[in-house]
């Protein structure tokens, strides 16, 4: 900047009636003053960072425990009732759902009850968001049961149903953090359900500690990588996924669970070859569930305006089909697979298996991600629709500790989830006090209910877990919306969804990235590049080929790129500059080199003849203009390439009497310029602040050249 007010303050100004408009494009602009070294700000950062006064760790501290700050200025009256009245619904909503999806992540119901309890205390206390509700969701249930099922099979367990019988008694808790090596004397201490967990807790550790890394360093920016395209699309295929997890339990069917890549397919291959062994009872218990549960939830769909609170038709279907299976004996008579035991009470603390951290450190990277992900986005969105902040910081902190705590008392992996934090706003939530509500109700549970569900039907979980992936699912429906307003989007969200569905949940979630990128990097390598014309009466351009009656100045071409010039479409640039204005600098320079040399050939054959005549007609054949004026507005940054591209165009350009004159560059471009000796001394003038400055120019110079050459 300092560069272009010195050459436009000594700038000569044309004499006569050009004086006047040539003082118009000089324009004066003062710099600010540079910034601090890098060492400089390092150092005062530190000092910042490290200093340490009363005032400063009192509002650390209250900034860490956001429950500091809110529950001081709790008003009681004002939202206690919405709270309990939240709490209380969300908890019985919960309830059924935990058990659900414990089955999902390949564990015992008992431990999914303790992850939602558990999740809705520390939320209480880390949490800024009043409204998001944070337990089990199921795409992080479906990527962790994967991860639970290979470790049990590389550890050489039977992937038959295991029995509770380790929850009767505390002598299978005792030294499981033991690998299972030797697999005889490993069964003694701790069963297949016991090893499931203590896989689940351990990955969710280490999911944990990587959300709260993430918190303590800063790195959110990595959920912008994760569009509402891609992590819709992430869903809906993983909800394919999780339904076809399901599927067996409807048949009342006894078969491995698949894992890995295709394990869709896979699975219902399985299905399909042992259909012969569908267990009626089952698949009649599974379609009354459906009949009942689906219209259920439609109603509450359909008339939740008026209704003060969602009818609890999950938690009825399942007392009612535990009545039914205990008074009818379906285990005993029909072989149904049963929830069996559910203990009362909570098991001693136990740490992670620090053996299998580096068997699960890896998968536990895209749950982290896609956890803290959904869990900020839901956070920032019910933040904006009623009027408060949250930190996105102290959001990673939260959700961290809600898997890092958890994982020593038995839970798996936690997120937000949209459903439950739809049900919580509805019903009058106002604050982090409906977490704690929701989880005393899911402690009454586990001290005195739970072992009532001995006789709950697996298959009625099951429905309960597909009945609601009705949202995910019906994203389809709204397809033809997202193809209208954006292709690209709709493209990202089939990609991602078809190969979350068809490869893996893992891969899917990273073919999504690198597609949604890839389309990023496409868009900059074509963008689209018009020329402009005037708009009658402004200083406005724009684009020739999107309006009418736009006007062109004689011997002007105005062309505008729209994208960062860099070495990905540098001779997109190029070629589209050259399509743009008819005239490849290039191929006009070979021409006059060739016509010349017909010249001279012409002269020694016949001096005077039609080819010398011919020959210099076509070496001064007029161009049709004589300035290019490059739009710069949209072209935000340019790399080495983009400046040595940029010198090209203007060196080829000027071989041929046309000059280039570049506008509206923005302060980092023109920075690049000066860096990169773009102009040569003397040629700073070509660089203006608006497009009507630089015609204006052009027009002026145009004009005053002709004067000169008249006299």
């Amino acid at each position: 900047m300092a560069e272009l007010n010195n050459v436009h303050s000594v700038t000569e100004m044309p004499e006569g009636d050009n004086a006047k408009s040539s003082f118009h494009h000089r324009m004066f602009l003062e710099p600010q003053e540079k910034k601090r070294s890098m060492k400089a700000l390092v150092v005062k950062q530190a000092k910042k960072t490290c200093s340490c006064t009363p005032a400063k760790v009192k509002d650390y501290v209250f900034s860490f425990f956001p429950v500091l700050q809110w529950l001081p200025k709790y008003k009681l009256r004002e939202y206690l009732l919405g709270d309990i009245m939240s709490g209380v619904i969300v908890g019985v909503l919960l309830v059924p759902q935990s058990i659900a999806y414990s089955l999902l992540a390949g564990q015992e119901p008992v431990y999914g009850l303790y992850t939602s309890f558990f999740a809705g205390i520390i939320y209480f206390i880390f949490g800024t968001s009043r409204h998001i509700s944070v337990g089990i969701f199921g795409v992080i249930c479906l990527m962790v049961g994967q991860v639970v099922d290979r470790e049990i099979q590389r550890a050489g367990y039977d992937l038959e149903p295991a029995a509770l019988s380790v929850l009767t008694g505390t002598a299978a808790y005792v030294n499981t953090t033991v690998s299972p090596v030797n697999q005889t004397s490993q069964k003694l201490l701790c069963d297949k359900s016991c090893y499931a967990i203590t896989v689940g807790a351990t990955m969710t550790f280490i999911a944990g500690v990587y959300q709260v890394a993430m918190g303590f360093f800063q790195v959110g920016f990595v959920s912008v990588y994760l569009s509402d395209s891609l992590l819709s699309g992430f869903v809906t295929g993983a909800s394919f996924t999780i339904l076809t997890s399901q599927a067996k339990y409807l048949l009342g069917l006894d078969i491995p669970r698949s894992s890995g890549i295709g394990s869709l397919i896979a699975t219902w291959v399985n299905i399909f070859r042992n259909i012969h062994k569908t267990n009626i009872c089952d698949l009649i218990t599974s379609f009354l569930c459906f009949l009942v549960l689906i219209p259920t939830k439609e109603l509450n769909e359909h008339f939740k305006s008026r209704l003060k609170a969602p009818i609890p038709v999950e938690l009825v279907v399942i007392v009612a089909a535990t009545l039914a299976s205990h008074f009818g004996k379906l285990k005993e008579t029909y072989g149904s697979s049963i929830a069996e035991h559910i203990p009362t009470g909570f098991l001693p603390p136990r740490p992670p298996d620090w053996n299998l951290i580096p068997h699960v450190a890896l998968d536990a990277i895209p749950i982290a991600i896609i956890g803290f992900a959904i869990t900020v986005s839901l956070s920032e969105m019910f933040a904006k629709k009623h009027g408060y902040s949250v930190k996105a910081n102290q959001e990673m902190y939260a959700i961290g500790f809600c898997n890092i705590i958890p994982s020593f008392f038995h839970c798996f992996t936690t997120s937000a989830a949209l459903a439950k934090t739809l049900v919580k706003e509805s019903t009058g939530c106002r604050t982090q006090m409906s977490s704690m509500v929701t989880s005393l109700v899911i402690l009454l549970v586990l001290l005195v209910i739970a072992p009532l569900f001995y006789s709950l039907q697996k298959c009625v979980l099951a429905v309960i877990t597909i009945v609601n992936l009705r949202g995910a699912l019906r994203k389809f429906k709204d397809l033809p919306k997202m193809w209208h307003l954006s292709r690209v989007d709709t493209v990202i969200w089939l990609v991602t969804m078809a190969a979350s569905a068809l490869i893996s949940t893992e891969i899917g979630l990273l073919v999504g990235v690198c597609f949604s990128m890839l389309c990023v990097i496409f868009r900059t390598q074509r963008p689209e590049a018009p020329l402009l014309g005037w708009v009658a009466e402004s200083e406005t351009y724009e684009s020739l080929s999107a309006y009418k009656n736009l006007q062109t100045k004689p011997g002007i071409v105005v062309f505008r790129f729209e994208a960062p010039l860099y070495y990905i479409n540098k001779e997109c640039f190029k070629s589209t500059l050259y399509k743009q204005t008819g005239v490849n600098p290039v191929w006009v320079k070979a021409a006059k080199k060739k016509a010349a040399k017909r010249m001279l050939r012409g002269k020694g054959v016949d001096s005077g003849g039609n080819q010398t005549s011919i020959s210099m007609d076509f070496v001064s054949e007029p161009l049709g203009f004589h300035t290019i004026v490059i739009d710069c507005c949209a072209v935000q940054f340019l790399d080495t390439a983009g400046i040595r591209t940029l010198k090209e165009v203007c060196k080829d350009y000027k071989e041929i009497d046309v000059q280039v004159l570049l506008a509206q560059c923005n302060p980092s471009v023109r920075s690049s310029l000066i860096r990169g000796e773009f102009f040569k001394e003397g040629e700073d003038h070509l660089l203006f602040h608006s497009v009507h400055q630089a015609v204006d120019f052009a027009l002026d110079a145009q004009g005053h050249s002709g004067t000169s050459a008249s006299k």
